[in-house]
């Protein structure tokens, strides 16, 4: 669970809503998604709503660390 306020709104979540990425990132899961309600179309990492961001590519990785690739 997140227990400091990183976003103004940690208090507000649930054990399993978010985790933090070894790179720092707060990463909200499919869980905490679905409770939203809605896709708000940034190209969620675990979006539930199938959204994906044009030109982005998540399995074309470089470096194989799940990070987002640009496909210009």
């Amino acid at each position: 669970m997140v227990t400091d306020d990183y976003y103004g709104f940690a208090a507000q979540l649930e054990p399993g809503d978010a985790y933090t990425s070894p790179e720092g990132y707060l990463v909200f899961t499919e869980q905490y998604l679905l409770k939203r309600g809605y896709c708000c179309k940034n190209g969620c990492r675990h979006c539930p709503y199938g959204f994906k961001k044009p030109g982005i590519s998540l399995k074309n990785s470089k470096h194989g660390t799940g990070e987002s690739k640009r496909n210009d």
